[in-house]
This record gives structure tokens, sequence and C-alpha cells, in this order.
């Protein structure tokens, strides 16, 4: 396939650079030197200047991007979208004409299945070449590219061996830990005080951690906390000091917070006063 593969892989090319000569060619970039009908490949601003640049490529995928698309475009056309155009290794001084320029998109490998697996040159544009597309014509040469499928060559994880503890190590979870419960809940009578008094407890026994050598500090350590005197049950009686409490029924608070809004009503069925029409006149 004339340079696009290597003992069977098909390599796309990465970048594509103007190069003064052989010293100034970045390391593993191509010179194209000579074109396809063996024409010196050099790029010359006019006759009387004997020095020029060439064109270069690169197919080194290490940076992980390649050329899905190369253009030639004049000075006064807008680069597309998502081009740029082709860098510059020249010597000092030394210019690219800018009247045509080449400029290529260039993307993450992984992205595209096809990309842009060869460019060349020829110097009359008569001549065809089988396979390859037709760029465009540039200072007197016409460039040639072959798009194509491409060999992956991006490194493929291997797993690897993980030893027996190593693995029950990171791969096994600890259990999770269960809510501790009351072991021997404190036995009180029935009643709503004695019930929250006992959630009270089980609620300190489900802050504990299950690892008792962990503490945990919350918002209310060192908060001094004690039930209000009338409302603590003596260990040897046999029911709550419930004195100070009166219990209501429920007729007794329909009595004493009963309200028969008659004053409201009766604002509102007051009719309002009527203005005559004689009065309105005068």
């Amino acid at each position: 396939m004339m340079g696009t593969t290597d003992h069977g892989v098909v390599r796309p090319l990465t970048a594509v650079a103007w190069t003064s000569n052989t010293s100034t060619c970045p390391k593993d970039f191509t010179l194209i030197n000579i074109t396809e009908d063996g024409a010196n490949a050099n790029f010359t601003r006019s006759f009387a200047i004997r020095s020029g640049y060439y064109l270069c490529y690169s197919k080194d995928t290490s940076g992980g991007m390649v050329v899905s698309d190369i253009q030639v475009i004049t000075d006064k056309d807008a680069i597309p979208h998502g081009f740029c155009f082709i860098a510059e290794h020249l010597e000092p001084k030394a210019t690219v004409w800018k009247k045509k320029r080449i400029c290529v998109r260039v993307v993450p490998v992984g992205s595209v299945d096809t990309a842009v697996l060869d460019i060349k040159l020829t110097a009359k544009s008569k001549m065809m070449l089988q396979h390859y597309t037709c760029v465009g014509d540039i200072h007197g040469y016409v460039l040639w590219c072959r798009k194509g499928h491409f060999t992956s060559t991006t490194p493929q994880v291997k797993p690897r061996n993980v030893s027996l503890g190593l693995r029950r190590l990171s791969l096994e979870l600890p259990p999770t830990p269960q809510p501790l419960r009351a072991s021997n809940p404190p036995q009180v009578p029935n009643g709503k005080i004695s019930y929250r008094r006992h959630s009270l407890h089980v609620n300190e026994s489900l802050d504990k951690p299950a690892d008792s050598s962990i503490q945990v500090i919350t918002a209310l350590d060192g908060v001094p906390f004690s039930l209000n005197p009338k409302f603590n049950i003596q260990p040897n009686a046999t029911t709550p000091q419930l004195n100070n409490i009166r219990i209501k029924s429920l007729q007794d608070i329909e009595n004493e917070y009963n309200y028969t809004f008659a004053v409201e009503e009766l604002a509102a069925k007051r009719a309002r006063p009527l203005v005559s029409t004689s009065s309105a006149a005068q």
C-alpha cells in the first residue's frame, strides 16, 4: 500500500509540518524530498531563491492523536471548523509562503475509525495516483492523500494476577455492623413517661459505635441532661409520682376551650347602612 503498512499494521498520520531540510526535520518525521513523478519537492517562493522548505509527516502514535482530514486553502478562505494550520520547523529567518496553506484536523485516536494514512506530492497536475484523493495544488505541486481504516496501536490493559490474600484484603468488604439493641431494658410501668425514658435508653445504645475502641463525638457531648424531679420514678415505688398532674377528660377540655364565635357571626350578619338616592344627589 505504498508505505502505509508495516508488517501488516496500517499506521495513520499523526502530524504534518513544514521543514527547511533534514537537520530541522523533527524526530520521527519523514521528509518528502521527491515527488511521485521524480521532481524535486523543494517548495520555493521564487526561482531566485535556491533554499526552500519541504513537507514532512509523522506516524508516531505515542501522543494519542491522528490526522483525520487534510485540506488546502487560500489566504482568503477561513480555516474550517476543527482544523489547524500545520506546524513549521524552519531555519531562522525562513518563512513559508502564505498564498496557500495546508490545514489538518487532529483528533484523538480512539474517536475515529478512519484517518489519513499517507500523503504524496506530484509536480504535474495531469498525473493521477491510484487509491489517492487530490487535496489541491499548492505552489506548483499537487498534494494527494489516502484515507482508510487503520490499526489501533493503543496498548490494552492486561489484568494483573492478584494473590488470594491481597484479593481478600482489597475486594472483600467487612460486614455491615448491625444496630445494637438494649439487652436488658428497664422494667417500668406502662405509660407515656416510662415509654419516653425507655426510648432515650434505646437511642443511647444505638448511638454507640460497633467498635467500642472508636469514640464518636456529637454536639450533645458535655451538655448535662436530667429529668424534671416531678417526673422521676422512685425505685421502690409501684406507681409514678403524678400527684401534680391532672388528667383532663374530653368534656373538660371542651368546656375550658369551647368558643362559639357568636360575636363574629353577629358582626357578619349586620346589614350595611343604606344610603338614599336623595341624600346622594345632595
